[in-house]
């Protein structure tokens, strides 16, 4: 193998590794049907509870009407969950572009 290939596979691999590597999302279009933002639950009660779920928190942002918590399980796993505002009612979670959960009656 030639210097220049070994560079090239190299290079390959290590955006390979990169990208597989990073969790993949799916979130579709969530919606909680939350009505005004000034009914929602502080983010501090959402956070807490997400620890009571034994979850590392990464990252909590509004997406559209719902909370969504990009989190880390007790096993590691890289997961993305929506809540409901108001409720704070887990609706929805997300491993690696696949559903791993979703709260009874919850139809998107």
């Amino acid at each position: 193998m030639n210097r220049i290939s070994r560079k090239y596979l190299a290079a390959f691999a290590a955006t390979a590794a990169l990208t597989l590597a990073q969790p993949a999302y799916a979130d579709g279009d969530v919606k909680c049907k939350a009505g005004p933002s000034k009914n929602w639950q502080p983010v501090s009660k959402l956070k807490k509870k997400a620890w009571m779920e034994g979850w590392e928190l990464l990252k909590v942002q509004v997406e559209g009407d719902c909370y969504e918590v990009y989190a880390r399980t007790e096993s590691g796993q890289a997961i993305e969950a929506f809540f409901h505002p108001v409720t704070l009612q887990k609706l929805i979670v997300y491993r690696r572009g696949s559903e791993i959960y979703r709260a009874p009656g919850f139809t998107n």
